[in-house]
Formats: structure tokens, C-alpha cells, sequence
């Protein structure tokens, strides 16, 4: 026995290896059949970063959530459904009417995410993130937006910017999380009103306007008008004062200071000089 062992060992006169035994393709045959069974079957799951597993045994639900990491699973009988847990953002637009009846539609952008521990219960009751969005929080916003805009005309609505934020992002979080629907920030983005409120507006700017500048043109001929009395009043007072000190003697003085010295070479008749009433012939005794 020894010695036909040794002689199946070793190389036959060919020079050829010898062929595996039974045992060894056997084992070759179930490591190859039990890798095609884990890539086919998947006995394993693995749950990304910022998700949860959803774990359903023929297709029911189950009250486990997987966590992020790899989780054994029972092929056939069990599947996973991933679900995205990290923060999403949608923008959706709103139609409504003020307290003054206009038509205003708010572009929301709203912030979300899904609760983790309840992530099988939102799949079960609701679906994937596009029902979620399409059948939970679109009407959510949309109602919430016209009860809130409802409260305030036009002007409130873009005064009061922050106050409408406000109370539109409390009522958003109220009524999605009952749905296991966690609200993490809502921004107005926009505001848009009808083309006939529009051109309302902008004809009331322009009339506005209009009347500033008339209201500016009254004022400066008003002021004009006080300035050119003012004016008026100080050169009547002025002449006024200069009536009651004018005197011969003063307007004689007045000349004999601006006189130069010389005398015209033209006199009057009398011998007087123009504009200053002076006899050459006494000049000098009054010097």
C-alpha cells in the first residue's frame, strides 16, 4: 500500500503533475458554489453613512431599523430598503391670498430630514423620499403658507418678513412631525404678486414721486418768494435809514471827500461846479 501510494505521488512517465484528488475538487467546488452564493443571495447588508435600514421579511415591515454598517440578513426571506436620513431640501411654491385679497405666491425652501427611529414607520405609512415630498409636505406647506399669509395684506407680508417666516416654520414643524418628518429651517425665498397689483404699485411709486416734486417745486418758490421779501423789506429799510441821516451837509462832505482836487473845464452858468455846490472864489478862504 505504501508503495502504490508513492507511485500515485509521483509524476507519471510523461513528466505530467499528478491529478487532484476527489476530496480537493470537491472542496474547490463548494468554495466556488458558496462565493457565487453570497454574491447572488447577499446574505449581508451594508447600510452607508447618513442612512437606515428598513427590514422587511416578505415584504412586511419589521419594528427593527438597521444602523450604518454591515448587518447579516437571511437571503430570500429578508430584504433591506435604504433610506436616507440626512438633511434634504426641496423648494416648492405656494398660492394664496392676503388679508387685502391679493394674490401672492411664496417660493418655500424647506429643510428636512426623517426621524431615524422612525424610518420604518414613515416607509411603511408614506414611501420613498419622492412620495414623501409629493403627498406629505407639498400639501403641508401649501396649506400652512395660505393660513399664514390669510392673516396680513401686501404690505404686512413684506414688512413683516420675519414674523410670517416664523410662524410658517412653527406650523411646518407641528404638522410633519406627526409624520416622523423633522423641519430643520424654512426660508421665504421669494414673493410674486399679480401683473394688475404690480402695475398698481408701480403707478402708485410713480404718483408718489410725482407728488414729492411738486411738493419740492411749492416749497423752493415758496422759499424764494420769502427770500426776494426778506430782500425786499432790507433795501426799504435800508433806504429808509439812509433818508433819515441824509443831509446837505452830508452829501456836500460825501463830495468834497471823492472830489480829486480838479476842476471841470465846463461850469454852469452861475459858476457852480456839477454835483458839488461850490464857489471856486471862497475855496481858498475855506481852506
Amino acid at each position: 500500500m505504501t508503495g502504490k501510494s508513492t507511485r500515485s505521488a509521483l509524476p507519471n512517465s510523461r513528466g505530467m503533475p499528478p491529478l487532484p484528488s476527489a476530496n480537493t475538487a470537491l472542496y474547490i467546488a463548494g468554495g466556488v458554489t458558496l462565493l457565487l452564493g453570497a454574491v447572488l443571495f447577499r446574505p449581508f447588508v451594508i447600510v452607508n453613512a447618513g442612512e437606515r435600514g428598513v427590514v422587511m421579511h416578505f415584504g412586511k415591515v419589521q419594528n427593527q431599523v438597521l444602523d450604518e454598517g454591515i448587518h447579516p440578513v437571511m437571503p430570500v426571506l429578508t430584504s433591506v430598503k435604504k433610506m436616507s436620513v440626512r438633511v434634504q431640501k426641496d423648494d416648492i411654491n405656494a398660492r394664496a391670498a392676503s388679508k387685502d385679497l391679493q394674490d401672492v405666491t411664496t417660493e418655500v425652501a424647506i429643510n428636512w430630514h426623517i426621524d431615524p427611529a422612525q424610518v420604518n414607520t414613515v416607509y411603511q405609512r408614506i414611501g420613498s423620499k419622492e412620495q414623501i415630498v409629493s403627498g406629505i409636505i407639498t400639501p403641508a406647506v401649501s396649506e400652512v403658507v395660505k393660513a399664514a399669509t390669510a392673516k396680513k395684506n401686501v404690505e404686512e407680508i413684506l414688512t413683516k418678513r420675519t414674523e410670517l417666516k416664523g410662524e410658517i416654520d412653527d406650523q411646518l414643524k407641528k404638522r410633519l412631525a406627526s409624520y416622523g418628518l423633522l423641519v430643520d429651517d424654512v426660508s421665504l425665498v421669494n414673493f410674486g404678486f399679480s401683473p394688475e397689483f404690480n402695475k398698481a404699485i408701480e403707478a402708485k411709486q410713480i404718483a408718489e414721486q410725482e407728488a414729492k416734486q411738486a411738493e419740492f417745486t411749492a416749497l423752493r418758490a415758496k422759499q424764494d418768494a420769502e427770500a426776494a421779501v426778506n430782500r425786499a423789506k432790507g433795501q426799504a429799510e435800508a433806504q429808509r435809514l439812509q433818508r433819515l441821516t441824509l443831509t446837505s451837509e452830508l452829501l456836500q462832505q460825501q463830495a468834497i471827500e471823492k472830489w480829486d482836487g480838479r476842476f471841470p473845464t465846463v461850469m454852469g452858468g452861475n459858476g457852480t461846479l456839477p454835483l458839488v455846490n461850490i464857489d471856486p472864489a471862497t475855496l481858498n478862504q475855506r481852506r
